[in-house]
């Protein structure tokens, strides 16, 4: 190229050094001038947007294919020199959507991939140690990497990263949950026609298949034996749909008429089914006596078993429980599927105090910790996040369990067996025997195991474990009741960790509004110290609704008409400090612990969700559900009094030493 003057040749290269050798590109094939290149950097940076959008906007014209491309290789360059792994392209690495797939429904979870942006390319087994590609938008998230390895180690899989565009990512992901969509309602059709098939052949069932069953056998495998009697194929469908739904648990009940099968999601129960015969009733209920190796012979008593199961790659347990009914025996499975569970306080707990508190509470070298709740509150899945705080190679790691269900490695864990005398206060003491520092008790059910965990607190170690109470201060007069000395709980007691979990309103069709005056008071808030505030109310949709919903294709893509998608932890952390020893001596009544521990700043169950309910996360009909008591009411209004607050009814300004509104006379607090 010559140049007709200096000024000229000067032009030219400064065009060519100003802008990446893409933007030079552009310039120099007169797809765009200078000053619109610049605008479109900064209008890229400033919005977000992508750069070949923003430039195709301001040109008026579409890049051309070798433009795109030009672009790609610019991108993937950049992002190899900021991050220092290798970069990839899909398209020229030829990118297998079935491999994809395949490594998501097996190894990492599509909740991970999209929480990291990042998908599973190839598994390589050939080389050693195995090893698993992973394109990452950002492969310096250490958090990533973490999770990544969490999943990987255990099975013997070693990470290696790749970075792509974020582009590429999107595309990669959501060709995947097409696939996924498309899979998902084929699978529905096809139960729906078997099952209705298998009901018109029970009538051909003359007796029950009492043979032994493969205790691993696969769930996947066995739904497509079309040589399988029906009430086989029945149950089978009734547990991947189960695995499907991510449920918790199944209920097959026995009614006058039909046999009710209901699935329990997020803490609610729901019908999974159509009503079935009342005819098929016996035959269900055998098959799954069977496969949880129960006396089929005995139906007038409660039986315990447990099935395992293989399901996409995954084993998966489920705990049975038989009892007589009026119509017949209810079975109850609760589901140990903990394959995508994602352990870690700070993945819990959002809300900051109560997480350091917990965090120092469990660094402590020796006490004991109690986590109290209901059944189904996530009680294990915060003793197992806080065992992951402490698990290293320098501390000995003991916990039993009844039943195993998460495992840790580097951890020592032992099942109870009741028959042959392993109970959890027989393993404890041998547990205190082999040079132990942090010990988990699965549960504390009797006052020997009580006893024994609270002598192994006060000799040097780390204990933790759980009660069935309704709160935190609950737990004191539990341990009392068990015949454990007041001396011996204030001295090894560190804390307790009361707990509950509420449903997440969806965050894609939640319907926000204003709450009134008296809504707000119903729960001990004050409208004048709450002047704005926006909550959300579930979108939830009848049958009917959903139906028609359907049809229209307008239903939520991701909750699907509920109104709710997945659970949030509500936390209630009572830390003992010297007042409360001092009261847990003294015997002082649950009550007077629980003012003096909100006193000292303890966040109440009731406080804690109404803080969830705030940022959006969850619904007041939630609260109403799960945590919302009057002696929780009460406690924040003692709390409250102490400061000076309003009128619950008239919201006038009060006197922190008044216990009645002089202005509507209401009675604020019973003492």
């Amino acid at each position: 190229m010559t140049y007709s003057s200096p000024q000229r040749r000067s032009t030219a290269l400064t065009t060519r050094t100003e802008f990446s050798p893409f933007g030079n590109k552009l310039v120099q094939s007169g797809y765009i001038n200078s000053e619109q290149m610049r605008q479109a950097l900064i209008e890229s940076r400033k919005s977000g947007r992508p750069l070949t959008e923003v430039l195709e906007s301001l040109a008026g014209q579409q890049l051309t294919p070798e433009l795109l491309r030009e672009h790609k290789k610019q991108q993937l360059f950049e992002l190899k020199i900021l991050y220092g792994v290798e970069s990839l392209d899909p398209e020229v690495s030829q990118v297998g959507n079935t491999t994809v797939g395949h490594l998501i429904d097996t190894l990492i979870p599509v909740d991970i991939c999209r929480r990291h942006r990042l998908v599973p390319l190839a598994k390589n087994e050939d080389q050693k140690p195995p090893s698993v590609l992973v394109a990452m938008v950002a492969p310096d998230n250490l958090e990533a990497s973490d999770d990544l390895n969490r999943i990987l180690r255990p099975q013997g899989l070693v990470l290696q990263r790749r970075v792509i565009t974020q582009e590429d990512y999107q595309q990669i992901i959501n060709q995947y949950l097409d696939d996924l969509a498309v899979r998902q309602k084929h699978l529905e059709q096809e139960k729906s026609t078997d099952i209705n098939q298998d009901l018109e052949n029970l009538d051909n069932i003359n007796g029950i298949d009492d043979a032994p069953e493969d205790t691993e056998a696969d769930l996947g495998a066995a739904m497509k034996g079309a040589e399988d009697a029906p009430v086989i194929n029945l149950v089978n469908r009734i547990l991947a749909k189960a695995l499907h739904e991510k449920v918790s648990d199944i209920h097959v009940e026995p009614q006058e008429e039909n046999l009710r099968i209901r699935f329990r999601k997020d803490g609610v129960l729901r019908e999974a089914f159509d009503p079935l015969p009342k005819k098929i009733i016996p035959a269900v209920t055998a098959r799954f006596k069977i496969i949880s190796n129960l006396d089929i012979a005995e139906r007038r008593l409660p039986q315990d078993g447990r099935i395992r199961r293989l399901f996409e790659g995954r084993k998966v347990d489920f705990r049975v429980n038989t009892l007589p009914s009026r119509y017949g025996e209810k079975v109850v499975l609760r589901i140990l599927d903990n394959s995508s569970t994602q352990l870690g306080l700070n993945k819990l707990i959002t809300n900051p105090e109560t997480l350091q508190i917990v965090q120092e509470m469990v660094s402590r070298p020796f006490g004991l910790i109690l986590v109290t709740g209901p059944t189904g509150s996530g009680k294990t899945t915060s003793l197992y996040s806080a065992l992951a705080e402490k698990n290293s190679p320098g501390i000995n790691i003991s916990t039993v369990e009844d039943p195993i269900e998460y495992s840790l490695p580097g951890i020592t864990q032992v099942q109870v067996i009741r028959e042959k005398g392993l109970d959890f206060a027989t393993a404890l003491r041998a547990f205190l025997r082999q040079d132990p520092d942090v010990l988990l008790v699965g549960e504390t059910r009797d006052k020997e195991t009580a006893k024994t965990a609270i002598e192994a607190a006060l000799t040097g170690h780390l204990v933790l474990t759980t009660l069935h109470t309704n709160d935190a201060p609950g737990a004191i007069a539990r341990l009392g009741e068990m015949g454990v000395e007041s001396f011996m709980i204030s001295s090894s007691l560190i804390g307790v960790l009361a707990q509950r979990l509420v449903r997440r309103v969806c965050a894609t069709c939640r319907i926000s509004y204003a709450p009134t005056p008296a809504e707000l008071a119903r729960y001990g808030l004050s409208a004048s110290q709450e002047t704005g505030i926006t909550l959300y109310k579930a979108n939830t949709l009848t049958l009917e609704e959903i139906q028609q919903a359907k049809v229209k294709n307008q239903l939520c893509p991701q909750c699907n008409g509920v109104g709710y998608k997945g659970r949030c932890g509500v936390y209630e952390v009572m830390r003992i400090t010297e007042r409360l020893q001092a009261l847990i001596t003294e015997e002082a009544s649950t009550e007077r612990i629980k003012e003096v521990a909100v006193e000292e700043g303890m966040k109440t169950l009731l406080a804690y969700s109404l803080d969830l309910v705030r940022q959006g996360d969850t619904t007041l009909e939630e609260v109403e559900r799960v945590t919302f008591t009057d002696t929780g009411l009460e406690a924040e209004l003692k709390a409250k009094r102490k400061t000076g607050l309003t009128c619950r009814t008239c919201h006038a300004e009060l006197k922190p030493e008044w216990l009645d509104c002089p202005y509507c006379m209401t009675s604020r607090f019973q003492d």
